[in-house]
């Protein structure tokens, strides 16, 4: 099977990476042609454009930065799209604009999943990343061998749709929980607290949570280095407020978390790391919170495993 992929940036290139690395016969395009040549130079085949992936291949994954490039892609795309192709959509992204899209291939003969990733660039890079499917169960069947090549762990989560509505609430948990985390550091460190006893007494706890687990490593470092920024931040829980607002849900959490990181923005930059956030904290209150033995990168030291389907309980 041939397969094409659009979109090589942070995420994007390490999906591609276990593509790649499990021996599937790869094609690339990104408008940044250094990403393509170094996929290139490790054995895959240069793409040349959305369309023409979508003629010479049999499946075409996207994963973009905004619903706006995703848009501008798949139109591309789109007269190319025969009987039997199959469009995946991996990026994080607005359900409503994902299933306008889909609902154009799957009219030209096409079928159409969009199935982001959850559990940051480290897990994305070894194949362990977790992934929600929405589809129909056939299209789901079709795809289930390259989602578990991919990932470790996949879950249906219904129709086109769905899985982005899933992983905008998850982006939102993750991103309130990465506030918490920044709040209760700077808390321990002002109360005297070694900060390394900190960090594993919250891992050790009910308080412990991945984001904690993950990314208090890079902040206590210093690097703050988690490969995600925060103009994607803004974006993830932008799309979630507009959910909880077209279904009249009152929340007084997340209109909170988009000024904090409007204000991370203009401080900042929107192309800084999404855990520079803390430094919101450290500069009024003079602290520093950094500790010894932490590593600057995330990395995933699960052994890349097959993925498996996730079903939940009925």
């Amino acid at each position: 099977m041939k397969i094409g992929f659009i979109g090589l940036g942070n995420v994007g290139a390490k999906l591609a990476g276990s593509l790649l690395r499990n021996g599937h016969d790869l094609h690339v395009h990104d408008l940044n042609a250094d990403f393509v040549s170094y996929f290139v130079n490790r054995g895959a085949r240069d793409g040349k454009s959305p369309a023409d992936l979508m003629r010479d291949c049999e499946v075409v994954i996207t994963c973009l930065p905004s619903p706006q490039a995703c848009e501008a892609v798949v139109s591309a795309m789109l007269p190319e799209v025969t009987v039997g192709k199959i469009w995946m959509e991996m990026s994080t992204t607005d359900a409503t604009e994902v299933v306008k899209l889909a609902q154009a291939v799957i009219a030209k003969g096409g079928a159409a999943v969009d199935c982001p990733v959850s559990g940051g660039c480290h897990r994305a890079d070894t194949g362990n990343i977790s992934i929600f499917a929405g589809c129909t169960r056939p299209t789901f069947e079709r795809v289930l061998p390259l989602l578990t090549t991919l990932g470790r762990r996949v879950l249906h989560a219904g129709e086109v749709g769905s899985a982005s509505t899933l992983k905008v609430a998850t982006n939102y948990l993750a991103t309130t929980n990465l506030l918490s985390v920044c709040e209760a550091l700077v808390t321990m460190k002002a109360a005297g607290m070694d900060l390394a006893v900190t960090y594993e007494a919250f891992k050790m706890s009910s308080g412990t949570s991945f984001v904690h687990e993950t990314e208090s490593q890079v902040i206590l470092n210093g690097s703050r280095n988690v490969n995600f920024t925060m103009d994607l931040v803004k974006k993830d829980i932008g799309l979630f407020q507009q959910i909880a607002e077209a279904h009249d849900v009152p929340l007084e959490i997340s209109p909170l978390i988009v000024s904090i990181f409007e204000d991370g923005i203009r401080r900042y930059g929107a192309r800084a790391q999404s855990d520079e956030i803390i430094r919101r904290l450290e500069e009024p209150t003079g602290l520093d919170i950094r500790a010894a033995g932490f590593p600057d990168d995330l990395v995933d030291d699960e052994p890349e495993e097959q993925g498996y389907e996730v079903v939940p309980p009925r």
